[in-house]
């Protein structure tokens, strides 16, 4: 099969392997639309991130067909369209024409939406629903989320408004992000430019001068020590990215906050694979009920090293434009 694959110098190329066998309770799925996201190409940079790498074959969400199924799997027949984060627990990743995944963390698509527009629910879909889970907020508490404008972020923005909470500030980088949030619902004084001068004072003066409960932090580094500062003593940081500064880490310690690493990642290290199926199959519902919808995507080639590189770049230099980037397969 077709595939972009990562040779032995660390360098992306296009190339060629042998199609996957699923195993006993595996389905093999014709690829058809897959996702892009920042840990694609800090694999690549980042010490931590490169110790997830379980194939030369890297991306780690998708939509496509079942085409073949091993003996003991129950769930899908031949022909049925599904989507999946397949993570680290497939054959490979989905920069393929095919991949094999034990059919405990597929889901079946929404009837309602496209291949390409599932493709760009699985990660940012799985992080935003276990964060708005793990917190079990309440109306009353305040939210701070940074870089609300990307795919977790506008993905748990709709999981909130879907359940009638709507006490939250929010940064963007562009006019053009800020515009893509009002038209999710959200008002204007809710929104503040992460570029503009006195950054605390804006997102306090948007809280009424208040401290927040909770900090959702989707950006790291910086935004990190910014969201620390404007957290109430004891408030909650949910930490998406493993990107905390020590300059923030000694704030939070110093505040008695408690930290609350997000990760999807965990469940499959433990194989416990229902996390998967069942966060998938409630977004789907919301999706299909018209609670929620998909985030925006957009296309930006199909399977080729041309494709990918052009993906990553973009996400690495925040031109995505608040758009899930999307690859399609033949």
């Amino acid at each position: 099969m077709k595939a972009v694959i990562l040779n032995k110098d660390f360098k992306l190329e296009d190339g060629f392997t042998e199609k996957p066998q699923p195993k006993a309770h595996e389905v093999l799925i014709h690829i058809k639309a897959s996702g892009f996201n920042p840990i694609d190409y800090q694999m690549l940079e980042n010490e931590l991130e490169r110790k997830l790498i379980s194939s030369p074959i890297l991306g780690r969400e998708l939509s496509g067909i079942v085409v073949e199924k091993g003996n003991n799997v129950t769930q899908f027949n031949i022909g049925d369209e599904v989507f999946c984060g397949s993570g680290s627990m497939g054959s490979n990743g989905t920069y393929a024409e095919y991949i094999s995944v034990p059919e405990a963390i597929v889901s079946l698509k929404p009837k309602n939406i496209s291949f390409e527009q599932a493709a760009s629910i699985p990660s940012a879909g799985l992080t935003s629903l276990q964060i708005f889970k793990r917190l079990k907020l309440q109306p009353e508490q305040t939210i701070l989320i940074t870089g609300a404008a990307g795919g977790v972020g506008s993905f748990l923005i709709k999981i909130l408004l879907a359940h009638q909470i709507e006490n939250f500030v929010v940064t963007v980088g562009s006019e053009q992000n800020k515009q893509m949030l009002l038209n999710l619902g959200l008002k204007d004084h809710q929104i503040i430019n992460y570029k503009e001068e006195n950054l605390v004072n804006n997102i306090l003066k948007a809280n009424q001068q208040q401290l927040f409960d909770i900090g959702i932090d989707l950006v790291g580094n910086y935004m990190s020590e910014v969201t620390a500062e404007v957290l109430k003593i004891n408030g909650t940081y949910v930490d998406v990215t493993a990107l905390v500064t020590h300059e923030a880490h000694e704030l939070l310690f110093n505040k008695g906050a408690l930290i609350m690493n997000i990760s999807n990642y965990t469940y499959g290290m433990v194989k416990q694979y229902d996390y998967y199926k069942n966060s998938l199959e409630e977004i789907k519902q919301f999706i299909e009920n018209g609670s929620i919808v998909p985030s925006q995507h957009k296309i930006i080639g199909t399977l080729s090293l041309e494709t990918v590189l052009k993906a990553h770049s973009m996400l690495k230099n925040n031109q995505t434009q608040g758009h899930k980037l999307i690859m399609q397969n033949s």
